[in-house]
């Protein structure tokens, strides 16, 4: 079956602003939509970077010039922080160069990205870097909300059948809320490893609890001849 990608998931239709923007208008923009963050585009539609709650909230962190606050932590966060918290458009206000993805990105790499940068969402941009839609973290989820019929027809003709020839009589696949519990027995020692990485790897499998045994141990090295 065809990986699903970030284009498969995306919300296209995207809440943004462009860089001239004042705060007072992305922070209503924001608090209508419901959203925690907005892209920011130029006069050609390409986007220039990100307005976040994050970033609204130091117009009100900073509004005692930081004097309560330690020495060493306000050198460290004088420079950026400050200058947001001084600005007012989405020009001074945004996060830039902005963290993006392209369509094509596959679901995981889009993962890594949100959780490696802490985000809520990124913008999706085409090659030429306009806007193409918005990814969110509950967009991603989506694969877990798979049927367990579906992930296990899956896994019984793309796994099994299609990438390791193996006859689906010789193992049971049974999934319940997204777990998948593999029985039965396999000719060599070495295919369980690998029916065990390629289930877990199937879309919306939570875990992989298996009980495979094997015919033939190929994996200890065959003892010399007798002279």
């Amino acid at each position: 079956m065809k990986r699903r990608t970030v284009q498969d998931v995306m919300t296209e239709r995207v809440v943004t602003v462009n860089e001239d923007a004042p705060f007072a208008e992305i922070a209503e923009t924001m608090a209508e939509h419901r959203i925690s963050g907005v892209p920011v585009l130029d006069a050609a539609g390409r986007v220039t970077g990100m307005v976040t709650e994050a970033d609204l909230l130091r117009k009100q962190e900073y509004k005692d010039g930081g004097a309560r606050r330690p020495v060493l932590d306000r050198i460290r966060r004088r420079g950026e922080a400050e200058a947001k918290a001084a600005a007012v458009d989405a020009r001074g206000l945004m996060s830039a160069p902005v963290v993006s993805v392209a369509p094509n990105t596959s679901i995981a790499q889009a993962a890594r990205l949100l959780n490696g940068h802490g985000f809520k969402a990124l913008p999706v941009v085409d090659d030429d870097g306009r806007l193409a839609g918005i990814v969110a973290r509950r967009d991603l989820l989506r694969v877990f909300q798979r049927s367990d019929a579906e992930i296990r027809d899956e896994i019984i003709d793309d796994v099994l059948i299609t990438k390791l020839w193996q006859d689906p009589a010789d193992v049971d696949v049974r999934v319940e809320e997204g777990v998948v519990h593999l029985t039965g027995r396999v000719e060599q020692k070495s295919l369980i490893p690998i029916i065990v990485r390629l289930t877990a790897a199937t879309e919306g499998v939570v875990d992989v609890v298996h009980a495979l045994g094997y015919d033939h141990d190929d994996t200890r090295p065959a003892p010399y001849p007798r002279a």
